[in-house]
């Protein structure tokens, strides 16, 4: 399937924040505005590929979703000849925009002859390399770029690029919040949002947060991140990377490509996998760690329960972790992060302060959905994979009913024992083969259920749970053996609940 993002679709996430009219702010704005498009200017963030020097312009886009139509717009806005092809179904309001703008497309197939005549092709990230197309297309010597690398060729703004295996969405989220608080021009993009290309072509924004998935960065090459953020690397997609974790690393740290002294690198410190690249890497920008366990330089620390910023040349800043609107050791490690980006943009620490207390978080992370009888009910659909798990069954302090399961990725559950043993009751298996689960859990809890739906598992869960417990839809897993993805699977547990 041709998907606009590694789970199907991008999400429909417009923030619209009431910034400041005070006189005073909007000077601080404007200024602050000047001074970035001062250093922006001539830096351009992707490289033209060679065919494009050579003043050969067809591009061929794989895949409709939002990423794709988005290249295609700013393809054809940019004099290309352009062609677009899904070997899915396209979304009427797709289908609807490329007939709009006469840009011609296929559906339902790949057309060899349309597409083998290309000067570079620009892939969804939800198709993978062994795909008998991409096959020959790589035969062929054509290069394959991802929608972020063709776009960052026609923008000098600003980016701040996030990646890491969990968290991603929420700091994206976070960041960009705090900076429109800030007064910024900045835009959204990425695995989020509408598609950077769409706003390339369209917009003018000054920065741009983007939420980048190793599936993009894998088709990413000359473009450069003016902030990279790596949040964390555990094991996750690596049916993708033929199963080695080293692969599935390698991916991640293309996040700092291309990067360079006067760019900003800021990583978790207490990550094995970072730390192992770190020892032999050669990072020419300038380095951020943050840590929750000890104090690292020109960087975020933990102190008697207050996140302090401590960078060089910048005012300190510090918060009590009770303040933050993100709950949970994990999400202290996310507002770390988006805290440091806002300190290397010189935003002030009330603005930081403000936004990190009234932030709310997206939909289908550690949603709460209801409380019925005592028992309190959470969405957590988007965590499909174990380290999401772990976090969400960290941060609760309660009993717990575990909904999990669906499309196993080669998951070790090994990392979840502890804490399975220490609160879940009950496990409420949700997907079509649960043998993995069976496998891993049958010792350490003492009733495990198969469900083959979400109105099932919600009805099977709340009959296991007592008044003060917590029912937490957190899957571990992919969604596709029984939804469309996981924001459906979500929608449907939520649907479910409501009808108890």
């Amino acid at each position: 399937m041709d998907t606009g993002n590694i789970n199907g679709h991008y999400h429909d996430s417009h923030i619209e924040i009431e910034i400041s009219k005070n006189k005073e702010q909007r000077t601080k704005t404007k200024d602050k505005r000047n001074k970035m498009q001062a250093n922006q200017q001539h830096i351009p963030h992707s490289a033209p590929s060679p065919s494009e020097k050579a003043g050969v312009r067809r591009i061929v886009i794989l895949g409709a979703g939002e990423s794709g139509t988005g290249a295609a717009i700013l393809a054809q806005k940019e004099g290309f000849d352009v062609f677009v092809s899904d070997l899915s179904v396209i979304a009427d309001k797709y289908k609807a925009e490329l007939n709009t703008l006469n840009i011609p497309f296929e559906e339902q197939q790949h057309t060899e002859d349309l597409i083998l005549n290309a000067s570079e092709i620009i892939k969804s990230p939800g198709i993978p390399d062994k795909a008998a197309i991409i096959k020959k297309i790589n035969e062929k010597g054509i290069p394959v770029i991802s929608e972020i690398e063709f776009a960052g060729r026609y923008t000098n703004a600003k980016m701040i690029c996030i990646t890491g295996s969990n968290g991603k969405t929420t700091t994206t989220m976070l960041t960009y919040h705090i900076l429109k608080n800030a007064g910024l021009n900045v835009g959204l993009a990425g695995n989020i949002g509408f598609s950077f290309a769409r706003q390339v072509a369209r917009e003018s924004f000054d920065c741009y947060v983007l939420e980048i998935s190793s599936f993009m960065l894998d088709d990413m090459f000359a473009f450069r991140a003016d902030i990279a953020i790596l949040l964390n690397i555990t094991p996750d997609h690596l049916d993708r990377y033929n199963y080695q974790m080293e692969n599935y690393v390698a991916s991640k740290f293309r996040i700092i490509q291309n990067q360079n002294a006067q760019d900003h690198f800021i990583y978790c410190d207490d990550d094995p996998e970072i730390l192992k690249v770190l020892a032999s890497a050669d990072i020419k920008a300038q380095k951020h760690p943050f840590s929750i366990v000890h104090e690292p330089s020109n960087g975020a620390f933990l102190n008697n329960n207050n996140l302090q910023i401590n960078l060089t040349n910048t005012q300190p800043f510090d918060m009590t972790i009770q303040d933050l609107a993100l709950q949970g050791k994990h999400n202290v490690y996310n507002s770390m992060a988006s805290g440091i980006v806002s300190k290397v943009l010189e935003i002030r620490n009330e603005t930081i302060r403000e936004s990190m207390c009234n932030f709310k978080n997206i939909e289908h992370r550690l949603e709460h959905v209801a409380n019925i009888s005592g028992i309190s009910f959470i969405n957590d659909s988007k965590a499909t994979n174990v380290n999401s798990t772990w976090y969400a069954l960290e941060s609760i302090n309660t009993d717990i009913v575990l909904i999990m399961g669906g499309v196993d990725k080669g998951n070790d559950y090994s990392m979840l024992l502890d804490l399975v043993r220490s609160k879940v009751k009950a496990i409420v298996c949700l997907g079509k083969d649960n043998k993995a689960i069976h496998d891993a859990f049958e010792d350490e809890v003492e009733v495990i259920v198969n469900t083959f739906s979400a109105s099932e598992a919600a009805e099977v869960a709340y009959h296991l749970a007592k008044k003060g417990n917590t029912v937490l839809l957190s899957p571990a897993c992919s969604s596709f053996d029984l939804f469309k993805n996981y924001e459906d699977r979500g929608n449907q547990f939520k649907a479910a609940v409501k009808e108890l």
